[in-house]
């Protein structure tokens, strides 16, 4: 008999990237499980790449809350609601806690599970659910995210996390570049120039070459003027995320701020070196199945010659693993 699940997980990117582990599980232990998934528009790719999930419902509420009465909206909202209210679920699970994802859980029909008042970051979200679990709240994001999935099924997590992303990864060739992802959504998380400067003198002094990632006309800017004068050397032009996600699966290394997409790449089994500055590794980590490092702290950046030295033990790691890069990848889970 086929148990219907909702998943609400609206953002950020590197949340639903935390989120996929979870998914795995649920698919691993849950027979004949069929997974649908609400997600922000902006981000409902990442979900509809895990193969374990049915159906992404987008919600737009990043852009609604711009022009929340206006008659687009209303009409969006809606169609949302409808869409919600004609579906029954077996489990509908809330896997942020947060008042706007109750508003979105108050409209679905099924057993309502999140967490209790004491693990939600909002306790008052806790109130709304039929069933609340404890899971321990200072555990990395993924972590907590499996737990609750548990929790909530009744199983017991097991095994290293598995993003599920391998129809993204397998058979690709890597190529001999490092991808740099320099730009982050608040000025406070920006590594210095010329820390970065020292970082690509190593990387293509091991012969790679330089591929940054940045989105809006100012992250352009800032890309552009850090590889000034430097051959092999570009700034990616703005892609959409499967794009962004093929150019990291190519990567030798990935290394960024704290970002949805240095995240990404940990996910997708990529070597990656995260550099922290205005938030902490404790909650959100680095993990993959590859080697990861998750470096500073907030208001502890690294500096260039500890970023040099995880850069140097990824490769080695690399190359070690490198005869083994044909075994068999673990399953995604299958819905």
């Amino acid at each position: 008999m086929t148990t219907r699940i909702l998943i609400v997980r609206t953002s950020s990117l590197g949340d639903l990237v935390h989120m996929l582990p979870a998914i795995s599980d649920i698919a691993r232990h849950v027979p004949d499980a069929s997974i649908d998934w609400l997600a922000e528009e902006a981000f409902a790719e990442i979900p509809s790449w895990h193969p374990a999930v049915h159906e992404v419902i987008p919600v737009a509420h990043r852009r609604w809350r711009r022009h929340w009465w206006a008659a687009d909206t209303r009409r969006e909202r809606a169609a949302l609601r409808a869409t919600l209210g004609a579906r029954r679920y077996d489990v509908v699970l809330d896997m942020q806690a947060l008042m706007k994802s109750i508003w979105l859980v108050r409209q679905t029909r099924g057993v309502r599970h999140g967490l209790d008042w004491k693990s939600a970051r909002e306790p008052l979200a806790s109130l709304f659910y039929d069933v609340r679990h404890r899971v321990e709240f200072w555990q990395p994001a993924i972590v907590r995210q499996r737990a609750l999935a548990a929790a909530a099924f009744g199983y017991a997590v097991e095994g290293p996390p598995d993003f599920g992303l391998h129809a993204l990864t397998d058979g690709v060739a890597i190529e001999p570049a490092a991808l740099i992802m320099p730009s982050a959504s608040r000025d406070d998380k920006l590594w210095p120039d010329a820390d970065w400067r020292q970082v690509f003198d190593d990387l293509q002094g091991r012969g790679l070459a330089l591929r940054l990632l940045a989105g809006n006309e100012a992250e352009q800017a800032r890309a552009q003027a850090l590889i000034c004068g430097r051959a092999d050397a570009a700034v990616l032009p703005r892609m959409g995320l499967r794009q962004v996600a093929d150019q990291l699966a190519r990567a030798r290394i990935m290394v960024g701020l704290d970002s949805g997409l240095t995240h990404l790449s940990a996910g997708l089994g990529r070597p990656t070196i995260g550099i922290y500055k205005a938030s902490t590794p404790v909650r959100t980590p680095l993990q993959g199945p590859a080697y990861t490092a998750s470096l500073g702290e907030r208001g502890q950046a690294p500096d260039a010659g500890r970023v040099r030295a995880a850069i140097a033990e990824a490769l080695d790691e690399a190359r070690a693993e490198a005869p083994r890069a044909d075994s068999p990848a673990p399953m995604g889970g299958a819905g």
